[in-house]
């Protein structure tokens, strides 16, 4: 039989139901927290900016450290650690971040870049006619269009040949009817 069974419940206890006057304390409760939220965020801050209003010394940059600590979730903020491996992530502000100096690259992204110039180079000569390649190909061309109009000039002569040969054939027909 499957869990609960005919009866119901969790080991014999009885179900209980909310009554209409707790759902409508519950909504009233509710609506008046949503109005004051609005009402502090009407009045320049939000609820969180009020709770962090409160911790003392907030006016310095070392508080932004403090607290950081402070809201460490978990175990870590049971724990001190101590690893002179571990390396604690800063935030940069945006006037500490320099956009004039380039971006340093790492060696697999500059070999690809290196690759990819080398194969573009490569690509330029070839189309140029420079390269070994480049130059075996455009030979074995010449030699495929040699053999192209050797064949077409071999076939258009079959071709008068034939036709002499047929007009020689009428000819001695046509005399041989007459």
């Amino acid at each position: 039989m499957p869990r609960g069974g005919r009866k119901g419940g969790h080991k014999g206890r009885m179900r209980t139901y909310t009554s209409p006057e707790e759902i409508d304390a519950q909504m009233k409760e509710e609506k008046e927290r949503k109005k004051q939220e609005q009402e502090a965020e009407e009045a320049g801050a939000a609820p969180n900016d009020i709770a962090e209003e409160k911790l003392p010394g907030s006016g310095s940059e070392d508080s932004d450290d403090e607290n950081s600590l402070r809201r460490r979730a978990g175990v870590e903020g049971l724990i001190e650690i101590e690893n002179p491996n571990r390396v604690a992530q800063k935030s940069k502000k945006v006037t500490q971040i320099e956009l004039d100096e380039p971006k340093q690259l790492s060696r697999r992204e500059r070999e690809e870049i290196e690759k990819q110039k080398a194969k573009e180079r490569y690509m330029k000569m070839h189309l140029a006619g420079k390269t070994d390649q480049a130059k075996a190909d455009l030979a074995r061309l010449a030699i495929i269009k040699k053999q192209r109009e050797e064949a077409a000039k071999k076939k258009e002569e079959e071709k008068k040949a034939k036709d002499a040969a047929a007009a020689a054939a009428r000819g001695i027909n046509s005399l041989s009817l007459k």
